[in-house]
């Protein structure tokens, strides 16, 4: 067996121990700082907020437009999906998926039930933008609600609107006139006209399960941090 020369043990145990402390302080990194909450106390009192409108010009017609068609029925603007919309377990997930969205205007009866959305949108978009309507309508049609897509630059005259919103609210007065008839079957079902459909709106018949989501729902969630790329 040959001797091992001592320049070379000296390297390699030198070697050793170097392979020895990067592995042990590898092992004693600590982990990645946990990105903090969106909603942190101390930046929000650091900023100095200012009021704005909540309409632009093309939605403030636009909410005009709905009012005079429908004179009966209720118009809310700006209104986020998480109020209105549901899903079947507290997902924290969900929260996410809609953080940011919200309808430019709702079409409601007289008992605050969704009927249709009008997305408001301008001629031309980001790439952003885009798919963030893309998917606000996904998701409302998802939830059977009627989405109405109205460009700034082209809002339709009042009798398009009548025209748009018409089978919505017939379909809608369906569900309403079946009730009616059942509550009184001895009685002939008297026919609707179209123009008490679009004056008066629907018999109020609120459902549990159709309340609005209550507005501190989420709060016991932790919002999933976003990471910038």
């Amino acid at each position: 067996m040959m001797p091992v020369d001592a320049s070379a043990a000296l390297a390699l145990a030198t070697a050793l121990v170097l392979i020895l402390s990067l592995f042990a302080a590898r092992r004693r990194r600590p982990p990645p700082a946990r990105a903090q909450r969106r909603d942190n106390p101390d930046t929000t009192q650091a900023l100095t907020p200012t009021p704005v409108r909540v309409l632009t010009v093309a939605e403030r017609q636009a909410h005009t437009l709905l009012r005079q068609a429908v004179p009966g029925y209720l118009v809310l603007a700006q209104v986020p999906l998480s109020r209105f919309l549901s899903v079947p377990t507290r997902q924290s997930d969900w929260l996410q998926r809609v953080s940011g969205l919200s309808a430019d205007l709702l079409l409601c009866d007289s008992g605050s039930r969704v009927l249709a959305v009008v997305d408001v949108r301008p001629m031309r978009l980001s790439e952003n933008s885009r798919r963030r309507h893309e998917r606000m309508t996904s998701l409302l049609r998802k939830a059977g609600v009627k989405v109405l897509s109205w460009q700034e630059e082209s809002l339709p005259d009042l009798a398009m609107v009548r025209n748009q919103l018409l089978p919505i609210l017939t379909a809608a007065a369906r569900p309403t006139a079946a009730r009616q008839a059942e509550a009184s079957p001895s009685r002939p079902m008297p026919l609707i006209p179209v123009a008490e459909i679009l004056a008066e709106g629907d018999a109020e018949h609120e459902d549990a399960a159709m309340e609005p989501v209550p507005s501190a729902m989420f709060d016991d969630f932790e919002p999933v941090p976003v990471i910038a790329r």
